[in-house]
């Protein structure tokens, strides 16, 4: 499993996306308009069970857990996730109103599975050094808990801004 605790997370029992109809309603509207421009959205994320949320809370107070540290939070102290705001105890994703996504452009690429004991490399590293992914580049990779994952931080310019912004303004 290729994610920040390196384990499969409590609550998820099937890939679903499940999502209020106000939320559903935009996705598709954003869907809609990104594909006429040769994109789609990749859904990471949506509703979150408490449980999965209590799962990330454990695996936070845990501070001997640090296996996934170099990809997912590599200048982040884990004592600090929760005050910066990456794990909380409760999630806007358990209202089914939230999502984690990013773009892809189409024809969507394959991605390969992550096998557990692969190198891990850097969030933030240049994408082709990144764990594969076929989104855009963004600048991090998903669930980079860094300020470089920030919407608007300033180091991300060019292309990976843009990405961005089309996103964002979606």
């Amino acid at each position: 499993v290729h994610n920040f605790v390196g384990e499969r997370v409590d609550g998820y029992a099937q890939p679903l996306c499940i999502l209020t109809r106000p939320a559903a309603e935009a996705l598709h509207r954003a869907q809609t308009r990104l594909l006429r421009q040769g994109y789609s959205l990749k859904v990471y994320d949506c509703y979150r069970p408490q449980r999965a949320v209590d799962h990330f809370v454990r695996w936070a107070e845990d501070l001997d857990d640090q296996r996934m540290k170099a990809e997912f939070y590599p200048e982040v102290d884990k004592t600090r996730l929760f005050a910066d705001g990456y794990i909380a105890e409760k999630s806007g994703h358990s209202r089914g109103s939230t999502v984690d996504l990013t773009l892809v452009r189409l024809p969507a690429k394959p991605t390969r599975p992550y096998h557990p004991g692969q190198p891990l490399v850097s969030c933030f590293a240049p994408q082709d050094e990144r764990f594969p992914d076929n989104s855009v580049d963004m600048g991090t990779g998903y669930d980079c808990f860094d300020t470089r994952s920030h919407t608007l931080d300033p180091r991300i310019q060019g292309n990976r801004h843009a990405n961005r912004m089309l996103l964002k303004n979606t």
